[in-house]
Order: C-alpha cells, then sequence, then structure tokens
C-alpha cells in the first residue's frame, strides 16, 4: 500500500513538472517592461546600438523591440508608453533609406563622431539645447522623446548644419536618415 502511495505520488510530481515545463517552454515569446524595468529596457536598447551585444536581428517599432536570437528564439518588449525612440544618423555623402530601426543592421555614414544637437518642441521649449553627444558604432544618434509630440531637431558639425521636424505618433518612424549635414 506504502509503495502504491509513493508511485501515485511520483507520478503526480512527474506529471506537475512536466507540465510546468511544458507551459514556460510555450509560453508566448512577448514580455512588457514593468516601470521599473524601463531602465533596463533602455539599457538594452542602448547595448544592442553600441553593439556591445549582439543579436540576430534587434528592431525598434514606434511600440516594441524586438529581437530574434540564431536559435531561433524571439523576445518583444513593449516601450514605454510615454516615450518614442528614435534614431538619427546624420550624414553628408552616403545614407539609406529606413522606417523602422534596426538595431543590428542600420549602418550610418558619421561612426563615434561628436555633434552638437538642439531639439525643441512645437511650443519653442529645449528638450536639448546645443548639447554635444557622439554618435554610437552604427553611426547613429539615440533620443528618447515624449511620446505624441513634434519636435524640431538641429544638428551641428564643423560648419555644417541639418535642420528637420520629426513626430512622435504611434504611426512614426523609428529610423531618421535624412538629415543632411551642409
Amino acid at each position: 500500500m506504502r509503495k502504491q502511495v509513493l508511485l501515485t505520488a511520483g507520478f503526480a510530481v512527474v506529471i506537475g513538472l512536466g507540465t510546468y515545463l511544458y507551459a514556460e517552454n510555450n509560453a508566448p515569446e512577448s514580455a512588457g517592461p514593468s516601470p521599473a524595468d524601463t531602465q533596463t529596457l533602455k539599457q538594452l536598447v542602448h547595448d544592442y546600438s553600441s553593439r556591445s551585444i549582439t543579436a540576430e536581428s534587434a528592431s525598434i517599432s514606434s511600440t516594441q523591440l524586438i529581437v530574434k536570437e540564431s536559435g531561433g528564439k524571439s523576445a518583444t518588449y513593449s516601450l514605454p508608453d510615454d516615450e518614442f525612440f528614435v534614431s538619427i544618423a546624420p550624414y553628408i555623402n552616403q545614407t539609406h533609406p529606413c522606417a523602422t530601426h534596426s538595431l543590428t543592421g542600420c549602418q550610418g555614414e558619421m561612426v563615434e563622431q561628436e555633434f552638437n544637437i538642439s531639439v525643441q518642441d512645437t511650443e519653442g521649449n529645449p528638450v536639448m539645447d546645443n548639447e554635444t553627444v557622439k554618435s554610437q558604432p552604427n553611426g547613429f544618434i539615440d533620443l528618447w522623446l515624449q511620446r505624441d509630440k513634434t519636435y524640431h531637431i538641429t544638428i551641428e558639425q564643423n560648419g555644417k548644419k541639418a535642420e528637420s521636424d520629426i513626430s512622435t505618433f504611434e504611426k512614426n518612424d523609428t529610423c531618421v536618415t535624412t538629415m543632411h549635414l551642409g
């Protein structure tokens, strides 16, 4: 009788463990950051942009960071509700068309160079006021701006200047490759 109880209990444990492992391995490949995880998410985006970590692909839309690893695993992270990510590649000679920024694929012309950047909202309030920013190894400058607004951006380097208006609504692009320094 005792053997039968132990056998039944062992069987129940095996079934429970198997169910747990199955559920864990087949869980949706989506995760969204809690407010406490926003800094962790921003650091992850920065690490892909700066090429300090790699993946088969990592792209960022207006609402999600999507990472695909070489083993076929993928993860999707929701971006903060109040902040919009945009990556800008100023250029002099070469650019590429882009809408959704690929943190692991897009390559800008001006790698690890310093620029002076000013960003103003439509009311003329400064978000950045002639701040010196260095582009990433991918040639892009990453900015986190308040969502659902329009901004005027000025980028300057060595007497050359580019200006553009960008918006941070859900339908807007996260990759800006049209700012020609002239």
